[in-house]
């Protein structure tokens, strides 16, 4: 079935990001604000500001998502770990992973596989993995995808949005290698409703922007018009 404009709430699908380098505490703190207001899953912040995420969040519904590795993926494993575990101490509950691109590219999926399962085995947390696919040729995608669910990821996540973002191709692509058993985040670049639209029929179950409240009021708009 095609979901329209007017089949879904599309706050239910925003990760709302905070992830400008210069971000400050009254940017975050908006962020969590506007979160609670359209009731989004999650917001995402630097590892810096997760226990601030965590204290204007308490006892709300929306998580508080942190990246790690970010945003090339080159930090070393304990690196990565560490970081994690940090969060998790700091009050995040989820950790958006980025892969070891490099590790992809010469084959050492070993190295991948053990990186992903220990921090999702050491912190519990729902983990999304960061594929970089604006980077990937199908091959690696397919490699990176498969070794990401095997190690306990509970999503797949396209892009960063520093190397490219997200697109319909290759959300149905990801959909089609995991059949369901993981989540799909697209992210990087979703500005217009239209655009969110397009993948979530590809099979994207969560959008990571910094544009969710702007995608809310498009809906709005539309759902009006009509």
């Amino acid at each position: 079935m095609v979901i329209s404009v007017t089949d879904i709430d599309i706050a239910h699908y925003i990760d709302q990001a905070m992830l400008h380098p210069m971000a400050t505490q009254k940017d975050v703190e908006l962020c969590c604000h506007q979160a609670i207001q359209y009731n989004f899953p999650a917001v995402c912040v630097y590892p810096s500001a997760v226990k601030q995420a965590s204290q204007l969040l308490h006892n709300q519904k929306t998580n508080v998502a942190t990246v790690i590795g970010f945003p090339t993926g080159a930090n070393t494993s304990n690196c990565k770990l560490y970081e994690a575990q940090e969060a998790l101490e700091n009050g995040a509950s989820d950790l958006d992973v980025v892969i070891n691109l490099g590790w992809l590219k010469e084959g050492k999926s070993e190295l991948i596989y053990q990186e992903i399962a220990s921090i999702c085995e050491e912190t519990g947390l729902i983990v999304k993995v960061i594929l970089e696919t604006s980077l990937l040729n199908n091959t690696e995608k397919r490699l990176a995808a498969e070794i990401c669910m095997d190690a306990g990821a509970s999503f797949l996540k396209t892009s960063t949005g520093w190397f490219g973002g997200a697109t319909v191709e290759d959300v149905k692509f990801l959909h089609n290698i995991t059949k369901g058993q993981v989540q799909i985040k697209a992210s990087g670049g979703i500005k217009h409703l239209e655009q969110a639209i397009a993948l979530i029929n590809a099979g994207a179950t969560r959008l990571g922007t910094s544009q969710g409240v702007e995608l809310v009021k498009q809906q709005s708009v539309m759902v009006n018009d009509n």
